[in-house]
């Protein structure tokens, strides 16, 4: 799994010319799934986005977690994010199935909200339009222990 996090202002997502999430500051997580991810690995990588500490502090440190700082988070699913490059083309073989990758996501989502994170989702396999304002700009990028199939 690899993931993509953006601590943001405010971040919707649109499918058809129609708003379907929304949050007003926290994180934009976009989440690749691989073909060889399992569900075991969900919950850690949930645990690690809850604890990380990018939210600023008084002083403009970063030092205060997702929930602490009172954000929200917006999953959206992103299969880009699984490819592998062969020469300037992308390869989607490493990404997960549609079937076993809507599955990763919705089970990520669930894993996400245990944690007592306020989590809004994009559609699995819609064209979306994602629209947000960075904030910093602060951009990380995650990996799980799973390494993607070549």
């Amino acid at each position: 799994m690899r993931l993509v996090l953006q601590r943001v202002r405010e971040a919707a997502v649109w499918v058809a010319e129609r708003e379907v999430a929304r949050i007003d500051g926290g994180l934009v997580v976009l989440a690749g799934f691989h073909a060889n991810d399992r569900a075991e690995s969900l919950g850690p990588m949930a645990e690690r986005v809850a604890r990380l500490r990018i939210f600023d502090d008084p002083r403009g440190r970063m030092s205060r977690s997702l929930e602490e700082a009172a954000g929200e988070l917006l999953l959206v699913p992103e299969i880009t994010l699984a490819c592998a490059w062969s020469g300037a083309r992308p390869s989607f073989d490493p990404a997960a199935t549609p079937e076993h990758g809507r599955g990763l996501f919705d089970e990520f989502a669930r894993q996400l909200g245990l944690r007592r994170l306020r989590v809004a989702t994009g559609v699995f396999r819609a064209h979306m339009q994602v629209r947000l304002v960075n904030d910093g700009p602060v951009t990380f990028v995650i990996e799980s222990e799973s390494p993607p199939i070549r």
